[in-house]
């Protein structure tokens, strides 16, 4: 995948982003254990999935790679709403495209309303509405 990035297990850190069972995380909760005699620390990662909002928890050796989502925060105007659905137009290549509304943000998304979106492996997540321009 050319939308992520490794990084060692040691260096996740509390609100950073991870994949996980392929899915891409918000990191929640990171302890690291002491290495023993003859071993390495391990890493217990606790995450929340940003698409699914499902709990992960992975323990690891610490010196393990993993994978970090690169994630392109856009902007788009809503054109309109249907049920769940949000048809939107990307405010810099005009690209349109539907979108799922958010349980937090119903009610909120309106025809004319601008919304920061998230680009997550291939997948749009509505992350903030601005309101109508």
């Amino acid at each position: 995948m050319a939308d992520t990035k490794a990084v060692s297990a040691n260096n996740v850190q509390k609100g950073s982003f991870i994949i996980l069972d392929g899915a891409a995380c918000k990191v929640v909760d990171v302890e690291i254990s002491k290495p023993g005699k003859h071993g390495h620390s391990k890493v217990r990662v606790s995450a929340v999935g940003l698409v699914d909002d499902k709990k992960r928890i992975v323990v690891m050796p610490g010196h393990d790679n993993v994978e970090v989502p690169i994630i392109e925060k856009r902007n788009a105007q809503v054109l309109n709403v249907h049920g769940e659905m949000a048809n939107a137009m990307d405010s810099e290549t005009y690209e349109t495209f539907d979108l799922k509304i958010p349980e937090e943000f119903k009610g909120q998304v309106a025809e004319g309303s601008s919304v920061l979106y998230w680009v997550i492996m291939d997948e749009k997540v509505i992350k903030q509405v601005k309101g109508a321009d």
